[in-house]
């Protein structure tokens, strides 16, 4: 009850900055203003497919956007070998990470570097900025997982947690006393986001690839929601580093998707097309303290830059978005760190 009273003032007054006419000045205020509500209770902005060198030359700039959720895509296919950070590319990397080692190599060495020099990369970034903005990092496994390859959840897992640790929050950090993931949001909340300084969160989305592929009947969001629940049985749930999300949107209860009712309570992140949520209840989610990701922002009606809208333009987007109960508000802004940095009062 006292996380509800104090989110609820907070949130009033946030909501009373957050209507003041938006300029560059303002962002700051509101921003400040929501910080000390739940994760689950603000809506920040992400940059989509933060990892390509025309979106940000470095991923250390990526970081230093302020952006709330930066995305990367993975490739885990036999064509390559490790786990690949590429949009069309599944036999090598093309990206902008360096595998820095230390905060003083960052911008300093070769780019195009797999997952795990993203994640050294943020490991040295985050040794230069302590105390940083919670960092949503988004994984769109663009050809799913292949564990016959050495590449599932579990080596996911171990690989993540070999190079970041204890910056990440962890399902079973979530979790705490209660039985699923599920049960713990809707009784609790997420943490705040001022004590999730410091903090990375990451989700799982299926890849477009996957998506596609007749052949493929295991997809990222099944194969690591079993995986959760396979840990919990085990009471090996500290183990796991990452929430699956249930992508695209759908009215109701978009889990009844999925047939194995066990699965259901293990998400308690969704992600999808911001335009497809139009004409859905998005109360649910805020209602259940679920984060839902908004996807290509700028494509709601009526439409504005995908790239370059004015700041704005795109922070009404946000709060528009927010309004609908998004968690994150994502397009591909990389040119307006007034934008990315902003976060508001959600709902």
């Amino acid at each position: 009850m006292l996380r509800t009273a104090l989110g609820a003032a907070i949130a009033a007054l946030a909501l009373l900055a957050a209507t003041v006419p938006a300029t560059a000045a303002d962002t700051p205020a509101v921003t400040t203003a929501a910080s000390g509500l739940p994760y689950d209770d603000a809506t920040g902005v992400g940059v989509h497919n933060a990892y390509e060198k025309s979106t940000f030359t470095h991923f250390a700039d990526a970081l230093d956007s302020g952006a709330s959720m930066l995305e990367l895509d993975v490739w885990t296919n036999f064509l390559g070998s490790g786990w690949r950070v590429a949009h069309d590319n599944p036999v090598a990397n093309d990206n902008n990470c360096e595998n820095a080692q230390s905060p003083s190599q960052l911008r300093t060495r070769a780019r195009n570097q797999s997952l795990a020099g993203c994640l050294h990369d943020l490991r040295s970034w985050r040794q230069a900025n302590p105390g940083h903005r919670p960092i949503l990092l988004k994984l769109e496994m663009k050809d799913g997982f292949a564990a016959n390859l050495g590449r599932g959840p579990a080596q996911l897992d171990a690989l993540i947690d070999g190079i970041l640790g204890d910056a990440v929050l962890r399902p079973a950090e979530l979790r705490g006393s209660h039985a699923t993931l599920d049960d713990a949001v809707r009784a609790d909340g997420w943490p705040t986001r001022e004590s999730l300084a410091g903090r990375v969160i990451i989700h799982l989305i299926p890849g477009t690839v996957e998506e596609g592929n007749p052949l493929d009947t295991l997809w990222t969001d099944v194969e690591y929601a079993r995986h959760l629940r396979d840990l919990a049985a085990a009471g090996n749930l500290g183990r796991a580093v990452a929430f699956p999300a249930v992508h695209r949107a759908a009215p109701g209860d978009p889990r009844t998707r999925y047939s194995e009712a066990g699965l259901r309570p293990w998400f308690v992140v969704f992600d999808g097309d911001a335009s497809a949520y139009g004409s859905i209840d998005t109360s649910w989610y805020a209602a259940r303290n679920y984060l839902l990701v908004m996807t290509s922002a700028h494509a709601v009606a009526p439409p504005i830059p995908a790239t370059d809208p004015t700041e704005a333009q795109a922070l009404d987007r946000v709060r528009l978005l927010a309004g609908r109960h998004a968690s994150t508000v994502s397009s591909d802004w990389a040119r307006l760190p007034g934008v990315l940095s902003t976060v508001v009062p959600r709902g």
